[in-house]
């Protein structure tokens, strides 16, 4: 009977780690952007269609 290649089986399983936490890391960063409330505005900008004092077709600031 051969001798078992511990080298190899560990290098096999160091290779599944390296994948799994790969994998996390691109499932991670692919939930980030979704992470605020959706499509809803954030506190500090309007909602809806009004446009901010100081530009084109705003309020008047005069």
């Amino acid at each position: 009977m051969a001798t078992p290649n511990y080298g190899y089986e560990k290098r096999q399983r160091e290779l599944a780690k390296k994948q799994k936490k790969e994998e996390k890391l691109r499932a991670k960063a692919h939930r980030r952007p979704d992470e605020p409330h959706g499509d809803q505005p954030a506190d500090d900008q309007p909602a809806g269609d009004a446009a901010t004092p100081g530009q084109p077709g705003g309020p008047a600031s005069a």
